[in-house]
């Protein structure tokens, strides 16, 4: 391992909706030249390659990763590049070629640069036989591709930690709320689509059951949650290191419908469950975060009410 760090920021992944946000938070907080975005696809006109240094980046590619972390000077990588669960279920050979061979890639560069590493688990990690309220160590037995993806990234991270003393750190991601970028073939896309629905025309077919709860979180708070762990002092974080439980806030689509109609007069919602459902319903309904809370005092800032505020005057801005 290389004794000496890079001093900047690497983003893959950050044409994404996850990526975007965490970029461009990153590029104000370090100077947009620190924080290096990158993507396989190319969109010219986004935020992110306009506003501060991109590359074009496959994570299965590692002889290019490679030369981009020595190239750039990379120190830091906030590992975003993935293929979320609905898609992921479509087609599960890429989405363990990109999940599981892309995390690889990261964390064999980190090994031999001396990176620290952000590696994103998910609540997707959670299969039918973990407790609704899910503790932070619990068996862990997905019924979807895109979970056991992340189990082993969980593990991966750990393995990387233990055996060769590489920083990695993740957080099982609930399902994240955001207007800024389109959700992106996720099994909570739901909880975004419900609100361009309703003030582009009044309705939205959802496509879960309206008693469905799942962990949700607005974006805002993902990001803080991320760099924060990022920033904590590294004797200070615990096993749960490879995907730590932060809690947002739960409800059902019913309550969410309903939050939404109280905002925009006349809005309708109807369920009509598709194959998501059964991906929902593997999930639990809330998480127990104590881990986070007592290793880097997390706290969550939006509730519903102030989620559903944010996304209905973000998108009318």
């Amino acid at each position: 391992m290389a004794s000496t760090r890079g001093s900047r920021i690497l983003v893959t992944g950050a044409l994404g909706q996850i990526g975007t946000e965490l970029t461009e938070e990153l590029r104000k907080k370090h100077g947009a030249n620190q924080v290096l975005a990158s993507d396989v696809r190319d969109l010219p006109e986004h935020p992110c390659v306009t506003g501060g240094p991109f590359r074009h980046l496959s994570v299965i590619d590692a002889d290019e990763f490679d030369r981009v972390i020595t190239e750039e000077d990379i120190g830091i990588v906030y590992h975003l590049a993935a293929i979320l669960s609905a898609t992921g279920e479509k087609n599960p050979e890429l989405c363990e070629r990109i999940n599981v061979g892309g995390t690889i890639t990261v964390l064999e560069a980190a090994r031999k640069h001396n990176l620290r590493v952000y590696a994103p688990s998910s609540i997707a990690v959670f299969g039918p036989d973990a407790p609704k309220h899910a503790p932070q160590k619990c068996p862990l037995n997905p019924t979807t591709m895109y979970g056991r993806t992340k189990v082993t990234g969980e593990r991966l991270a750990m393995n990387y930690w233990k055996q060769y003393g590489v920083d990695v750190r993740g957080i099982r991601y609930p399902g994240l709320i955001s207007y800024k970028a389109p959700a992106g073939g996720g099994t909570t896309d739901y909880a975004v689509e419900i609100f361009h629905a309703a003030l582009e025309n009044g309705h939205y077919d959802c496509f879960v059951s309206s008693d469905t709860r799942l962990p949700m979180m607005y974006m805002s708070d993902a990001i803080r949650a991320t760099i924060s762990l990022m920033e904590t002092p590294v004797d200070k974080i615990g096993d749960a290191r490879g995907g730590y439980n932060v809690s947002g806030v739960s409800f059902t689509a019913s309550e969410l419908a309903n939050a939404v109609a109280a905002r925009v007069p006349g809005f309708t919602c109807d369920f009509n469950p598709d194959v998501r459902q059964k991906y929902a319903d593997s999930w639990p309904d809330s998480i127990d975060d104590q881990s986070s809370i007592d290793d880097w005092n997390w706290t969550p800032e939006y509730d519903l009410d102030a989620l559903c505020d944010a996304m209905i005057s973000g998108i009318r801005d």
